[in-house]
């Protein structure tokens, strides 16, 4: 044979994978794609890579990591778009790069290394025995239930679970802020607000504004500095220790609820049902949730569903879910509008 002949392929063997096959292995490989973001983002390379793109060698000596294995990871991420690579084994940043950097004003760093926690490793190989049990397994594998193994057993990790949320809060907030029309509004109550970055935000935007934030006691204990007594919205700001599953002591124009009908439906009923004790007729209730459906952000969404039957037995609400529990619990709903590409806000009013 001649050099130059062309050797067949093999019979019966195609030339090249198919789209659909090529897919299904990067999607089975999944669990490699979230441990080479947490690495980055646990080592800190976003953060040591400036605007200008840097060699693996510098940006090995200035992480205190090996380059070999620093340029492995970098190859991997560059695959989805995360950091890009230049000429003379320089890497630079993307859009998505950056946001791992601390500083970043939109980082997701306390974010993806939150959802990339040990106990996750754990719970997700055990996926189909919730399915088939339809409760979470945590307890099984801990001993306890969540939260309380967090804030018992693992308290750097519930620290990094504050300061997820807080990212998380911080960026939700403002487009709240700016979503809501408070036309009319002189009172809001910011159930299950977290740190109270939402209210924060409104008080901020409408200096009429008087609010009340309700959370567990410890949550409500840190609030943002600027609701404590002493701060700039202590004024028209008030604190409520309490569970709004027991009751919500409260009457306002507006009812806030963002994030937390996540628990079981009976929960849910009771939560609901607590604001309709304390409104008066007319007042307004907003629900604000990811959704499982009718969102852009369908893939992100439907992660954390499941990742919610694994450690707390919850779920993430269909538009059609969310809607029968507000209606079962008297709330006329007006109408449902996206806030964002992750949450939509369900518009309703307490009925007469």
């Amino acid at each position: 044979m001649s050099a130059t002949a062309t050797v067949p392929p093999a019979t019966g063997a195609p030339a090249t994978s198919p789209p659909s096959a090529m897919r299904m292995r990067e999607l089975v490989f999944g669990a490699a794609c979230a441990a080479a973001i947490r690495a980055a983002a646990s080592i800190g390379v976003a953060d040591a890579l400036g605007e200008s793109p840097a060699s693996v060698r510098d940006l090995a000596s200035a992480v205190g990591v090996e380059p070999k294995p620093l340029r492995r990871l970098l190859r991997a991420l560059t695959s989805y778009g995360i950091f890009t690579e230049a000429d003379d084994d320089r890497f630079a940043h993307t859009d998505m790069s950056r946001m791992l950097r601390e500083d970043a004003p939109n980082s997701l760093r306390h974010i993806a290394l939150w959802c990339t926690e040990p106990w996750t490793w754990q719970v997700w190989p055990r996926l189909d025995e919730a399915v088939r049990t339809g409760r979470n397994i945590f307890p099984e594998l801990y001993g306890k239930e969540f939260f309380e193994y967090l804030h018992d057993d693992a308290g750097e990790s519930a620290k990094v679970f504050d300061k997820a949320m807080s990212s998380s809060s911080r960026q939700s907030a403002a487009d709240l802020v700016a979503f809501l029309d408070l036309t009319g509004v002189s009172s809001v109550v910011d159930i299950g607000g977290g740190q109270g970055l939402a209210l924060a935000g409104l008080l901020e935007k409408h200096p009429g504004l008087h609010g009340t934030l309700l959370d567990l006691p410890q949550v409500v204990a840190d609030a943002d500095p600027r609701l404590r007594p002493g701060g700039s919205l202590a004024g028209r700001a008030r604190l409520v220790p309490g569970d709004c599953r027991v009751s919500i002591p409260v009457e306002a124009d507006l009812y806030l609820i963002k994030n937390i009908l996540e628990w079981d439906d009976e929960s849910t009923r009771r939560t609901l049902a607590n604001i309709v004790a304390s409104a008066r007729p007319g007042a307004r209730v907003v629900v604000v949730e990811n959704l499982v459906d009718d969102s852009p952000s369908m893939r992100f969404t439907t992660a954390m569903d499941l990742l919610l039957l694994l450690n707390v037995g919850g779920a993430k609400h269909s538009r059609e879910s969310m809607l029968g529990l507000m209606s079962e619990a008297g709330l006329h709903v007006d109408e449902v509008r996206p806030v964002n590409p992750y949450l939509h806000a369900f518009e309703s009013t307490v009925e007469g």
